[in-house]
């Protein structure tokens, strides 16, 4: 949510949208929605969500102390504070929280976008809602709300009066990206990729672009499609639209009959040099972001802003400022008794391209004096049976991107670990947790240092106990953040990510 308190829902309005029926006092206008007592803030409506181990109805009490304008119930649990502003749902919270967004939708002009795609969603999402931000109000779902969880909660947080939206629509099985682009109804959908992630739940590939090919399911036929030209899976999404009655299929790419084509690009260690046609106009840029996984996105980007009718010249002139994405990426430079080195946290999700893309990227980067390119990987979830091969397969990446050391942790990284060569192996461990001190016992100064595994490896932990070196002390609000089971499980599955 943006930092303002535009009134999002008055009581009535919130009742009418779930059909549901107010009670106690009924002058409660939101400002915001929540679904975790934790992250409420003054204004909110609370939606006790009930999820697979705890009941959000047994922390309302909690929220409404939080400053919760009012609380959405379905029942009323044991020692619920009483004479509390309600509003009780006909019947599951979390139905009638997408029935909010339905109405938030219904009632907002905005053009929107959807994002989805094995890697580059949450990057391309931000960039979108950088590039627009600055040529109209433009709401974006936060982090990785892009769930069955987060999208009926991102929407029902949606302004009436935003200009454009932008949603990542995310899965990791088949038949649940569907429904959430019927929900969000965008007027254009974008797929950055298709890659090997989730196999563990698909028979390969092509399966995974059907999955994918599920956000065409809520466009209506003048919608546009944008897809990647140069991936292989191209023409099974380009056909996937067709049926779903789109005609205007874009696509993006270094292949010559892209409509959003890379002419040249320069890559730097912290930059990227652009030149683009952009469905034949002309077109140069800096983008803040280095690797030419982000220089392929940014084409998607550009397509995406065409689509939508805004201006690219403009937004090309944004890329050039385009902040980096909270483990994604970020760069921080660690300051140590006898020198500093580069931490780059690269810890939210993996999957062997998005490792393969990040690798390319840590090659480019010069270490200081005596200092060395360290990797430092947790395991790839949900690759199923290839998943020790497509481990072994970052050997080559690693070898081309010149990493001096390799510190792992999982069960599948030790197969790439102990085909290694030797003078390359630094350290192996099950877990995250044994590993960071492993790892923060052997940087120096001038190393460069990259932490990079699925959001279940954990490898969050290493880059807070490497950026605690700065000060001697983790902070506690990351250590809270990585280490704390908060009982809020519905909450934390809105935030789990999809693929």
């Amino acid at each position: 949510m943006s930092g303002d308190k535009t009134v999002l829902w008055t009581a009535d309005e919130a009742a009418a949208a779930t059909g549901g029926r107010l009670a106690g006092p009924s002058a409660w206008t939101a400002t915001g929605v929540a679904i975790d007592s934790r992250k409420v803030a003054a204004g909110d409506l609370f939606v006790a969500i009930r999820g697979p181990n705890f009941d959000g109805h047994a922390f309302i009490g909690a929220a409404l102390a939080a400053g919760a304008a009012a609380a959405m119930v379905d029942h009323l649990p044991d020692g619920f504070p009483e004479g509390a502003p309600l509003l009780i749902a006909p019947s599951d919270t979390l139905e009638s929280m997408a029935a909010l967004g339905v109405v938030a939708r219904a009632r907002c002009d905005a053009r929107f976008v959807g994002v989805t795609g094995s890697v580059g969603k949450t990057g391309t999402k931000e960039t979108l809602r950088h590039v627009l931000s600055a040529q109209g109000a433009t709401y974006a779902n936060e982090g990785s709300l892009n769930n069955h969880w987060g999208v009926p909660l991102s929407l029902a947080r949606l302004p009436a009066d935003s200009r454009y939206g932008v949603f990542e629509l995310g899965m990791n099985h088949a038949g649940e990206l569907g429904p959430l682009s019927r929900q969000v109804r965008p007027h254009v959908a974008v797929i950055t990729t298709i890659e090997a992630v989730h196999l563990e739940f698909f028979s390969g590939v092509e399966a995974i672009a059907d999955a994918k090919a599920e956000i065409f399911e809520g466009m209506d036929a003048g919608g546009i499609a944008v897809l990647n030209r140069d991936n292989g899976q191209y023409a099974r999404l380009a056909a996937a639209a067709r049926r779903q009655g789109l005609t205007d299929i874009w696509s993006f790419g270094a292949h010559e009959e892209a409509d959003a084509r890379l002419v040249d690009c320069s890559l730097h260690a912290t930059c990227s040099a652009v030149t683009a046609l952009i469905r034949g106009e002309r077109v140069q840029y800096c983008l803040s972001q280095p690797g030419r996984h982000w220089v392929m996105n940014s084409l998607a980007v550009l397509l995406a802003v065409k689509a939508l009718g805004a201006d690219v010249a403009a937004a090309t002139r944004s890329l050039s400022s385009l902040p980096p994405v909270k483990g994604r990426g970020t760069r921080k430079r660690i300051q140590l008794p006898q020198g500093a080195f580069t931490l780059i946290d690269e810890s939210y999700n993996a999957s062997p391209a998005a490792m393969a893309a990040t690798l390319e990227v840590l090659g480019k980067i010069d270490p200081g004096a005596g200092g060395r390119r360290i990797a430092v990987l947790g395991d790839m979830r949900e690759l199923g049976e290839r998943a020790d091969a497509l481990h072994i397969g970052l050997a080559e990446p690693l070898r081309a991107a010149h990493v001096d050391a390799v510190y792992a942790c999982g069960p599948h990284m030790k197969t790439l670990f102990d085909r290694l060569p030797a003078a390359m192996r630094g350290a192996w461990t099950e877990t995250s947790v044994e590993l960071a001190p492993l790892v923060t016992g052997t940087v120096k100064g001038g190393d460069v240092i990259m932490v990079k595994g699925s959001l279940g490896s954990r490898t969050g932990l290493i880059v807070d106990a490497l950026a605690a070196l700065d000060s001697g002390r983790e902070s506690e609000d990351k250590a809270a953040s990585r280490t704390t089971n908060q009982p809020q499980a519905a909450a934390q599955s809105a935030q789990a990510p999809r693929g």
